[in-house]
């Protein structure tokens, strides 16, 4: 893996670090890359049944790299129009998006600064737990762009498009108070990265089928019709039910043991 994101794994729950702690986790180019990668290389490990993903040094991510401003050799336009296959977003739109295509729970511990780039990373995750001293912020119109990283997917169902369109033309930055008000955070904690992995046990704890399905099913049905979403509910029950972690987490719960589920 990239020097720019570090993994590591243990008992079916990933450590997913941006490793740039002393840019404030900026992203350049190299951590847009290792980002993807980092999505693609747990998509491929069925042992993995959730992810932390947090940034070292304090903070989770201070947003773009200004040094790709001025990068000349780099083809903005065909980056920002093609697509990395097989998924339907863009280089930059992946290093946020990948997260929301892994089929498994993932938790982003949300320090210090979250700013542009940063806050987009952390929409792409399930969940988000917020340092009561985090600041967060759609800071892109400063640099005279829109968020681009897969924010019109990620952030459409957790806040009003009135206090998008405010966060993104002020790009003010907002605490965690107002942060978890507005829907930008999932919950706060002293230590969001403990309770991130404490979050994550449980839900590896869980079978990995039932967590994956909930995943899609959420993630899918929301913006379904009604007909629609019940039949993709039916289908994934239906492929669910009788199999053998789901046996297993009966047999488990009738004898009061701890369930033993296969990857």
């Amino acid at each position: 893996m990239s020097d720019r994101v570090t993994i590591s794994i243990s008992e079916n729950v990933a450590d997913v670090s941006l490793n740039r702690a002393d840019k404030l986790n900026a992203m350049d180019l190299k951590m847009f890359t290792a980002l993807g990668a980092a999505a693609d290389s747990l998509h491929a490990d069925r042992s993995v049944r959730a992810v932390v993903l947090h940034g070292t040094g304090g903070n989770l991510c201070a947003g773009i790299d200004l040094g790709i401003m001025g990068d000349s050799s780099f083809d903005f336009r065909y980056a920002l129009g093609s697509p990395v296959e097989p998924s339907a977003a863009n280089l930059f739109q992946r290093a946020a998006y990948g997260w929301r295509e892994l089929p498994i729970p993932v938790i982003c511990a949300v320090e210090g600064v979250a700013f542009g780039a940063g806050l987009q990373l952390a929409l792409g995750a399930d969940i988000r737990i917020a340092a009561p001293n985090a600041k967060l912020s759609i800071m892109e119109a400063k640099w005279g762009i829109i968020p681009d990283m897969g924010i019109s997917v990620t952030l459409r169902d957790l806040v009003a498009p009135d206090r998008v369109k405010e966060l993104a033309w002020s790009g003010r930055i907002v605490g965690s108070a107002e942060a978890l008000e507005l829907g930008l955070v999932t919950s706060i904690a002293d230590d969001p990265v403990r309770q991130s992995f404490a979050l994550a046990a449980s839900c590896a704890a869980n079978s990995p089928e039932a967590t994956r399905g909930v995943k899609e099913l959420v993630n899918r049905a929301w913006r379904m019709s009604d007909a629609d979403a019940l039949a993709l509910e039916a289908s994934l029950q239906s492929d669910i039910i009788g199999g053998v972690n789901q046996l297993e987490a009966v047999k488990a719960n009738l004898s009061k043991r701890k369930p033993e589920y296969k990857d």
